[in-house]
Parts: structure tokens; C-alpha cells; sequence
């Protein structure tokens, strides 16, 4: 099994929110034996999605190739403006390349969400990711994590997750690699 965490936030430092999560998505599925990548949308080169360039951009090729190659996605996401932020989606948008390939798109690919903002509204920018995800073909996770920033962390000032979302974020990612392993052992997957 193989696992992608989607970083949708233009942050690059380890420290920020964006950074934290994709780090705890990552040692949490070191730990259970899960290969993975973290891909950093801040630092990924995209361009702007332009289908009438002659040829495809190499860093949308290397993006292509990281997303259809995992069998498990983690799209993590700030809410910004009542959705996910637009370069996240312009990223999501070049997967347009890859609707010729047999399957198209994402198709079966489990993805679990996580989007985090100021107020309560966080569900927002799940249900963007959600019917971004299905458009394209795969599975979201019957359950996602919606975050309110301020009660992210332990305390003021502090970069360790709250026990309250660890219980959240590790819910999330025991029902995604188990959903995914029993999906692997269905007939005519291989």
C-alpha cells in the first residue's frame, strides 16, 4: 500500500499548520509500515491549468504521476473564502491529463480530508475536496476532519497536535489503510 499527502496550503515552513499535519500524517503512517510522500503544493511549481499549451509542464507530469500512483490519499486543506484555496484546486484540475489513461482520473483511489479554519466552518472545504474527489473518480472516506484552528494545538503557542484531534486524525487513518487493504483484496484488483 502506498500513501499521498496532499499539502493544499501555500505554507512551506515546518512549523505551520499546513507542515505539522503533513508531518503527523506522515510518522503516523511510518509507523504502521505505509510507504508514503508528502507533496508541498508551496513548493510543486504548477502552473496555471492551460489546456492549450503544446506540451505538458514536467512538474505536472511528476504531480500526475505522484497522485495516480498511491493507493491512498490525504488531501489537507486550509478553508479560505468558503473553499479549498485556488491553487490547490488548479493543482487538482491538471489531473485532466490523465482522463485518456485506462482508468481515468482517480478512479478508486481512497482519499481521506482534512481541512482547518478560524471559525467552525472547516466542513466547507471538506465538502469542496469531496466533490472535487468524486468528480474525479475516487472514494472518499466515510469520515474526515474538520478543524477548528484554535483547538488544534495543546496550547498558545504550541506546535503539538491536541489529544482530542490525534484521536480525530488517527481514526482517520486507521479507517483509510484498513478500508483501503480490504479494498486491495477485492476480485479483480490487483
Amino acid at each position: 500500500m502506498k500513501a499521498f499527502i496532499f499539502n493544499g496550503a501555500l505554507e512551506r515552513r515546518q512549523e505551520s499548520t499546513s507542515g505539522v499535519l503533513s508531518n503527523y500524517f506522515a510518522e503516523q503512517l511510518n509507523q504502521l509500515g505505509v510507504e508514503n510522500s508528502v507533496f508541498n503544493l508551496a513548493d510543486s511549481g504548477i502552473p496555471l491549468f492551460d489546456t492549450s499549451l503544446s506540451r505538458i509542464p514536467n512538474s505536472v507530469k511528476i504531480m500526475n504521476n505522484l497522485f495516480l500512483e498511491a493507493d491512498l490519499h490525504f488531501w489537507l486543506s486550509p478553508l479560505y473564502h468558503g473553499s479549498v484555496p485556488g491553487v490547490m484546486k488548479n493543482c487538482l484540475d491538471w489531473l485532466e491529463i490523465s482522463a485518456k489513461n485506462s482508468p481515468a482520473y482517480l478512479t478508486d483511489k481512497n482519499i481521506g480530508l482534512v481541512c482547518w479554519a478560524d471559525g467552525v466552518q472547516a466542513l466547507q472545504g471538506i465538502n469542496a475536496m469531496d466533490a472535487i474527489a468524486k468528480s474525479l473518480r475516487a472514494w472518499t472516506l466515510p469520515f474526515s476532519v474538520p478543524i477548528v484552528k484554535r483547538e488544534l494545538f495543546e496550547n498558545t503557542g504550541s506546535k503539538e497536535i491536541s489529544s482530542d484531534y490525534k484521536r480525530k486524525l488517527d481514526l482517520l487513518i486507521n479507517i483509510a489503510t484498513t478500508r483501503t487493504a480490504v479494498f486491495e483484496t477485492l476480485p479483480g484488483r490487483s
